[in-house]
C-alpha cells in the first residue's frame, strides 16, 4: 500500500474500500476498545484492542493491514509506531469508522435497529453513553409535553428527532400569528389550526418512528389524573401560567413522575428538574405564586424569540438524560439564563420538609382551585 517509495500512513474511506474489494485484500483491524464496538463495526474486520496489536501481530510483520478506530487518530499513531518497528505495509483509515459511515459505506450494528434507524440515529449510536442499547431505550420511551408553545416547540422537536418512541402533547389552543415569532413547531400554513394537530403533523414529518398522542384539552384537575396515568415516564413542563404549573406539580408528586420545568420572560429563562422522592418540587421553590403584577405573561411582557429555544432545548436534554439514566439531571439545581448578559448561573434548591405537597407531613392531599390559589383568594 506504499507508493513510489513514499511512505503512506493513511488512506481515505474510498481507497480503503477499493483495497478491501481487491483480489488480494489487506487485513482490516478494528483497534477500538470492547465498549466502542456497540457503535458499529466495518464488515469483515478483526477486533484487536490497541494495546494488544503489537504483541499479537509481531510475528506477522509482512502482513498487509488497514487499521481503524473511531476517528482515525489512534490508528494513525499506531500505524506510525508499527512502521517504526518493522511492519512494512500498515495504513490507517483516515477519519476512522465515522468517516466510513459519513461516506455512506455499510456499518454493522448490534441490536434490533433496522437499516433506516441505523442511519438516522448513527450519531447517537457513536456516543458511548447511548450506543445501540440507549437508542433502543429512547425508541421505547414515553414523554409527555405539556404545552405546544414556546417551550414545548423545541422540546418536542428535539425529543422527536432523538427518537422518543411515544410523545404526548397537551394543548387546547389554536395557532395564532403572534405565536410564530418563537413557537417553531408551527407555521403560517397552520394559522387557526389546533396546536396539537399542527404539532402532530410536524413531528410525524420529522420522524415517522414517533407515535404522537395528542390531547386537545387544557390540563385541569378534571383530566390530569387520566392523562398522567397513561404510562408516561417523564413530563416536560412547557406551561405558560401558574395555575397549570401548580396543578402539574401536585399531580406529578402524587403520580411519582419527574417534571422537567422551564419558564421564560423577556430575556431571562430558567430550567430545573423536579423528581419526586429525590429532590424538591415546584412548591419548595415557589411556596406561593407571585402577584400577577410581578409576573406578567409573555403576552403581557414579551419574550425574545430565541429564548424559548434555549430553555426548551435544555428541557429536551434533561428529559433525554432522565430516560437514559445518564449524567447529572438538574435535580435540586435551578439553571438561570440571561440572554442579554450571555450568562448562565445556578442556584441550589432544597426540598422543604414543611412543603404542603412533598413534605414530611403533607397538608395538601387533593386538588385545589388553582386559579383562586394563584389569585391569592384561596
Amino acid at each position: 500500500m506504499a507508493g513510489d517509495g513514499e511512505l503512506v500512513l493513511e488512506v481515505d474511506a474510498e481507497r480503503a474500500q477499493e483495497l478491501l474489494a481487491s483480489d488480494d485484500p489487506p487485513t482490516l483491524i478494528d483497534i477500538r476498545e470492547e465498549w466502542e464496538l456497540e457503535a458499529g463495526t466495518i464488515a469483515g474486520s478483526e477486533h484487536l484492542p490497541m494495546g494488544e496489536v503489537g504483541a499479537r501481530l509481531d510475528p506477522e510483520r509482512d502482513r498487509r493491514i488497514v487499521l481503524y478506530c473511531a476517528h482515525g487518530n489512534r490508528s494513525l499513531r499506531l500505524a506510525q509506531a508499527m512502521h517504526e518497528h518493522g511492519f512494512e505495509d500498515v495504513v490507517s483509515l483516515a477519519g476512522g469508522i465515522a468517516a466510513w459511515a459519513e461516506e455512506g459505506l455499510p456499518v454493522e450494528l448490534p441490536g434490533d435497529l433496522d437499516d433506516a434507524q441505523r442511519v438516522r440515529y448513527s450519531r447517537h449510536v457513536l456516543i458511548p453513553e447511548i450506543g445501540v442499547a440507549g437508542q433502543q431505550r429512547l425508541l421505547s420511551a414515553s414523554v409527555l409535553v405539556v404545552g405546544a408553545g414556546g417551550l414545548g416547540s423545541p422540546a418536542a422537536l428535539y425529543l422527536a428527532a432523538a427518537g422518543i418512541g411515544r410523545l404526548g402533547i397537551v394543548d387546547d389552543d389554536l395557532v395564532d400569528a403572534s405565536n410564530l415569532q418563537r413557537q417553531v413547531l408551527h407555521s403560517t400554513a397552520a394559522l387557526g389550526e389546533p396546536k396539537v394537530e399542527s404539532a402532530d403533523r410536524r413531528v410525524r414529518e420529522l420522524n415517522p418512528d414517533v407515535e404522537v398522542v395528542a390531547y386537545r384539552e387544557r390540563l385541569g384537575a378534571d383530566n390530569v389524573d387520566r392523562i398522567l396515568g397513561e404510562d408516561w415516564e417523564v413530563i416536560v413542563d412547557g406551561a405558560d401560567n401558574f395555575p397549570t404549573r401548580y396543578l402539574l406539580n401536585d399531580a406529578s408528586v402524587w403520580h411519582g413522575l419527574p417534571v422537567v420545568h422551564g419558564s421564560i420572560f423577556r430575556f431571562e429563562g430558567q430550567a430545573t428538574v423536579f423528581s419526586p422522592g429525590s429532590g424538591p418540587c415546584y412548591r419548595c421553590l415557589f411556596p406561593q405564586p407571585p402577584p400577577p403584577e410581578l409576573a406578567p405573561s409573555c403576552a403581557e411582557g414579551g419574550v425574545l424569540g430565541v429564548l424559548p429555544g434555549v430553555i426548551g432545548s435544555i428541557q429536551g436534554a434533561e428529559a433525554l438524560k432522565l430516560v437514559l439514566g445518564i449524567g447529572e439531571p438538574l435535580v435540586g439545581r435551578l439553571l438561570l439564563y440571561d440572554a442579554l448578559a450571555g450568562s448562565f448561573d445556578e442556584v441550589t434548591v432544597r426540598r422543604d420538609p414543611a412543603c404542603p405537597v412533598c413534605g414530611d407531613s403533607p397538608t395538601i392531599t387533593e386538588y385545589v382551585d388553582y386559579v383562586e390559589f394563584c389569585a391569592g383568594t384561596h
